[in-house]
């Protein structure tokens, strides 16, 4: 067996792991503790769970919905710029939220460019707040994540297939059944149910684009929850009902993904899709791609837009928050690193470990923040230690995404020269320095960029606890937007968007570098 090989302890990840459930479930347990009483929900907590369930699940079969031609469309076409296109449909995915709704606002807001053009025939605008708003948001922002997900089924149905079809003489009916259909019934349940997760999460478009009574999030209730009523017993229930529900949606696809069958291997030969051939097939492709092209990048230039004017009279207190972002973002990266190539190293042996890796993307970052202060009260001042409680939970809610890029790296790495390692007796930091860490250094330097940029724009723990004097960039741009200083948060935007974009492509070309 491949996994026999393994020459490293795999302690250290359950360790790492351990403390990453801690941080989770431990958090939790102190915050449920020092609630003076057991907590009660009335019916406008029930209100935001059907709230939050009810948006999630829309978003999620938009998302995957409008996923599928797309991402069919993009299978079957060759065309220049297709790369570069399918690099930039990932783009929202590591955009600030704020950034993006700054976006989504310019674009679709009531005096947006669509409410205009819709008002010049007659139509109402479209209504950006509420329901409709935090949907169209999630649509945006994982839209590009549905489309690679099944673009990545496509792409591993076997040109040969596709060879063999034709020779058969199958219709374009028999490609969706027999093909195309038994792919889309392994990749999509997948999509849809870690894009339910995430918006089960949701708290920073919640708290941007919703927020009212019949717009308001499990996580923008416990927001409330500690911000005005500092009722603990509230969050302790509203982050388990949570934890229970994302987790189980997070758990869902992992067992999904990894129970699916393939159809073989082939010889790497990129398909010729014959299928689409037909004019009415390429006007429908053409389309597809066209229209998610403009509905991801055109808020994204709206942004640059709108910002590029008022980047340079930018106030210094916005300088000041920027340097605090690239700070707290170092320190988030650093930790994701270490407990992403722990965690993905223990993998190799403990397959089960990656599950808990996937609890951040149920957990509450606000509970896990408050717990973290009401444990450091008793030592040091909350105030002096908030940012490095950001960087700490901005880094396990990152852990997600980093394991599901490393894991497979390091398993394909153990798979391939862990017999010839243990052969040659490597075992150790050696093993790690000399065989692993070269072969697994392009997607690490992915997670941990990524790890970098998402944490550069959260608007999360900061919102709660930072102090009035000192805020990351996100919180200062909510906080121009609240001032009615548009033009001076759109200049904030697009830095903070530079930013993110920014150390994302330094940590991905150190990476991709001599890999």
């Amino acid at each position: 067996m491949a996994d026999r090989a393994q020459q490293i302890n795999p302690w250290f990840g359950v360790g790492a792991a351990a403390l990453v459930a801690a941080l989770i479930l431990g958090t939790l347990g102190i915050v449920a503790f020092y609630a003076p009483d057991a907590g009660r929900l009335g019916p406008s907590d029930w209100a935001a769970v059907r709230f939050t369930v009810s948006q999630a699940v829309l978003s999620a079969l938009i998302s995957v919905i409008c996923a599928i031609p797309v991402a069919r469309a993009l299978n079957r076409r060759r065309f220049f710029g297709r790369s570069l296109l399918i690099t930039l449909l990932g783009a929202p995915f590591l955009l600030p939220v704020i950034v993006a709704v700054m976006g989504l606002l310019t674009v679709f807001g009531r005096s947006g460019w669509v409410s205009q053009l819709l008002e010049l025939v007659g139509l109402p605008p479209i209504p950006i707040y509420g329901f409709h708003g935090v949907v169209i948001a999630h649509v945006f922002f994982n839209l590009p994540l549905a489309t690679r997900v099944i673009l990545q089924g496509w792409s591993s149905i076997p040109a040969e297939r596709f060879r063999l079809a034709a020779q058969l003489g199958f219709s374009a009916r028999d490609m969706v059944v027999h093909l195309e259909w038994p792919m889309l019934k392994r990749a999509a349940p997948g999509a849809f149910a870690i894009i339910f997760a995430i918006c089960l999460s949701s708290f920073a478009v919640a708290l941007t684009l919703g927020g009212g009574p019949r717009a308001t999030t499990v996580e923008l209730a416990i927001y409330q929850a500690f911000r005005f009523d500092f009722d603990l017993g509230k969050a302790s229930i509203l982050a388990s009902i949570q934890l229970v529900m994302a987790g189980s949606a997070a758990l869902l696809a992992l067992w999904v993904s990894q129970g699916q069958g393939g159809f073989g291997k082939g010889l790497d030969r990129v398909a010729a899709r014959w299928d689409g051939a037909n004019r009415l097939s390429l006007w429908g492709d053409t389309c597809a791609i066209l229209l998610a092209s403009l509905f991801l990048l055109v808020p994204l230039s709206a942004v640059a837009m709108r910002g590029i004017g008022a980047i340079t009279e930018l106030p210094s207190a916005v300088w000041f928050s920027a340097w605090l972002s690239i700070k707290v973002a170092l320190m988030s990266a650093s930790l994701a690193f270490f407990l992403a190539l722990s965690i993905a190293l223990a993998a190799v042996r403990f397959a089960w470990i990656e599950s808990v890796g996937l609890l951040a993307i149920a957990a509450s970052p606000l509970v896990i923040g408050t717990g973290l202060f009401i444990a450091i009260f008793p030592l040091a001042s909350p105030q002096e230690c908030a940012m490095v409680v950001t960087a700490s939970v901005n880094a396990v809610m990152a852990l997600p995404f980093a394991l599901r890029v490393l894991i497979p790296a390091v398993q394909d790495v153990n798979a391939h020269y862990g017999r010839l390692s243990m052969s040659l007796g490597l075992s150790g930091f050696a093993l790690l320095r000399l065989v692993i860490l070269p072969r697994i250094r392009a997607p690490l330097g992915f997670a941990v960029g990524l790890a970098a940029a998402l944490s550069m724009g959260d608007l999360g723990v900061v919102a709660l606890f930072a102090a009035t004097d000192e805020a990351t960039l996100p919180l200062q741009i909510f906080r121009l937007m609240g001032a009615y200083r548009m033009d001076a948060a759109a200049g904030a935007a697009l830095l903070l968007g530079l930013m993110s974009f920014g150390v994302f492509w330094i940590c991905d070309a150190w990476g991709r570098r001599n890999a």
